[in-house]
């Protein structure tokens, strides 16, 4: 790791220079084809038991059900990854996915009751992979010390923003071009390929910290136990019901306009936003702190949610869509930089699943309220979901600012995180 800190520590951060660190594509590449199944996991749902029970509220609350799990049990599974290594939990966690996801298709299929399709939903949402932050948790121990750790946040952001391109469009492809359950089999299968190539790549995941649960050391560990990780989290949850809301509305949208197949045209244009804003953001040096940052691009996420319920045409969706993709990736990218700085780096798997599964929880409460008030009203509505969601998340932010800046870069450097870009006191 020393190596990779020396070689990178006086080149200015840019995409060709991370791709350059060494060992980098061995987790790059399977990491990229295990995290594909995590975009099309909701929309599957979504679709699928839309198609055979006929109610948006009804496939909503499914899909929001695997949502709530996976936010619950992420941290747990990035806490175990931290103290056993990501191999030992990815395995059995893949193999159990696909089973619950299989288990999940066929009571679909089969009309049964909704109390069966919210208990298949739990274990299929629980055992969703963490792969993005496991990614980023190897990024973090090869940069150690390296000014292009900002950067692997912007790509990484990239990343992700490009599986949620891809997923929903091949998703919505499958479902609505092939069989409805396509989608859902397609995810099932994509995660245990995926999820066991990834998890062979073990030089390159962080060493496990196998401290005894309860423990002093483990305590100290603890990533919510850092004030600025639970206001990040609360960031996060707002983020996650611009995703839930937009993905429930625009799949309503075009099916009310006669146009179901273009759902995931649509939704890869908001995604499509969020990517190109990651890559501007991973080529900008920065100068002002990411404290400051997220204070000025949260906001103007909220603005460009404002006239989403407005839009009543298929071009107008598209490009206010695409604006809100634009302000989301500023704000995803600025929160997993300072959980780099936030956190000691035997915790950093778990605080980057807390952020993951704020916004899969975020997304699945955007999902219900979204269904639930366009099966009351219309597809428009569904939008209002976007604003309130991020409103709220800025009140607390707004509020809560100072806890996201750390105490001092002496203290920060103690606990193993240390100094990555540059920053200007606020």
């Amino acid at each position: 790791m020393a190596s990779t800190v020396n070689d990178s520590a006086g080149a200015r951060p840019g995409y060709g220079q991370l791709l350059r660190t060494r060992g980098a594509w061995t987790f790059l590449l399977p990491g990229f084809l295990a995290r594909q199944p995590f975009a099309m996991l909701t929309i599957g749902i979504l679709l699928l038991v839309n198609d055979t029970t006929g109610s948006y509220g009804t496939a909503g609350t499914v899909s929001a059900t695997a949502g709530v799990a996976m936010a619950l049990f992420a941290p747990q599974s990035g806490k175990l990854a931290d103290r056993f290594g990501q191999a030992a939990v990815l395995i059995p966690g893949v193999v159990v996915h696909a089973a619950t996801i299989s288990l999940l298709t066929v009571l679909a299929l089969s009309h049964a009751p909704l109390w069966a399709l919210l208990a298949a939903a739990v274990p299929a949402g629980a055992s969703t992979p963490q792969i993005g932050p496991m990614v980023r948790a190897r990024w973090a121990n090869k940069l150690e010390g390296s000014p292009l750790m900002s950067t692997a946040a912007a790509f990484e952001s990239v990343t992700d923003e490009f599986t949620f391109v891809i997923g929903p469009v091949l998703a919505t492809a499958l479902c609505t071009g092939v069989h409805p359950a396509a989608g859902l089999i397609a995810e099932a299968v994509l995660t245990l390929a995926g999820g066991l190539l990834f998890a062979s790549q073990r030089r390159t995941q962080p060493q496990a910290s196998r401290l005894a649960p309860g423990t002093a050391g483990d305590k100290r560990a603890s990533a919510l136990s850092v004030p600025g990780v639970r206001v990040l989290a609360v960031v996060m949850l707002g983020i996650g019901t611009v995703f839930g809301g937009m993905q429930v509305s625009m799949t309503a949208f075009t099916k009310e306009l006669g146009e179901p197949g273009l759902n995931g045209l649509m939704y890869g244009a908001f995604a499509a936003g969020n990517m190109i804003a990651g890559i501007v953001c991973g080529i900008v040096a920065w100068k002002i702190s990411p404290q400051r940052r997220l204070l000025i691009a949260y906001p103007l996420l909220v603005l460009a949610t404002t006239p989403l319920w407005a839009a009543h045409s298929m071009l107008l969706l598209g490009a206010v869509g695409l604006v809100v993709g634009l302000c989301i990736a500023p704000s995803l990218i600025t929160g997993y930089t300072l959980v780099e700085k936030l956190v000691p780096a035997n915790a950093r798997t778990e605080a980057f699943t807390w952020l993951t599964g704020a916004v899969g929880l975020g997304q699945a409460a955007g999902a219900t309220v979204g269904g639930r008030l366009i099966d009351a009203h219309d597809a428009s509505t569904g939008f209002l979901v976007p604003l309130g969601g991020t409103a709220i998340a800025l009140v607390v932010l707004l509020l809560a600012r100072k806890a996201l800046t750390p105490r001092s870069e002496s203290v920060v450097a103690a606990r193993g995180v240390g100094h990555r870009e540059p920053v200007s006191v606020d």
